[in-house]
């Protein structure tokens, strides 16, 4: 998708559009690193440092480097064009705050989830999520260092991913990967909302 400004040099800037992402996935998963990669703000964090409440719930096994949560959101801003300005949400991911995505959502575009392939199982909460609010969303695939490395289709596959669904393969450090997220984002919500009033469907 081509965010370049569609004005004329010289004419007058147009309206400028705001969106809302929300970035999801489990514990761990990389939302506030992403976040952080592309915000042209310092984003705000309500980051935690992790007690013994998660023991027992919270598997840190796999990312044993980890000593802090989100335990509200992650909220970050970029400017995609002169017209357009995306605001980030992230999620948190421990299971015992997720009573708060349904706020986060609220008024969102459409959402990020993104996949650990150490932990592919806890991607199966987050999907199920956005599947059963009707909210636009992708599957961002972050590569970390030494994770297992599989093809789309695998993680797909594994994760019965609907074929309508954009799957990525990302690097939550890097802020040209994650603008490559957003954008998808950005173009499959826009694709939904066509294909929605293509075929009469009310939304809200």
């Amino acid at each position: 998708m081509d965010f370049a400004s569609s004005e004329r040099a010289g004419a007058p800037p147009s309206e400028i559009t705001s969106a809302k992402i929300v970035i999801a996935g489990g514990f761990g998963v990389g939302k506030t690193t992403l976040v952080g990669a592309v915000s042209e703000i310092e984003p705000l964090t309500t980051e935690a440092v992790m007690t013994a409440a998660g023991a027992g719930i919270d598997d840190a096994s796999k990312v044993p480097e980890k000593g802090t949560t989100t335990v509200a959101m992650d909220f970050g801003r970029i400017t995609m064009a002169e017209d357009l300005i995306l605001y980030l949400f992230g999620t948190p991911g421990q299971t015992r705050f997720w009573f708060m995505w349904d706020e986060l959502i609220r008024g969102a575009v459409g959402a990020a989830v993104l996949v650990d392939t150490r932990r592919l199982t806890d991607a199966f909460a987050p999907l199920d999520y956005f599947e059963n609010r009707h909210l636009p969303y992708l599957v961002a695939v972050n590569c970390f260092d030494g994770a297992p490395r599989y093809e789309p289709d695998e993680v797909r596959e594994a994760l019965a991913i609907p074929a309508r669904v954009p799957l990525i393969m990302c690097d939550a450090r890097h802020r040209e990967s994650v603008k490559a997220v957003l954008i998808g984002v950005v173009e499959h919500a826009m694709a939904t909302l066509v294909a929605q009033h293509e075929e009469g469907v009310v939304v809200g």
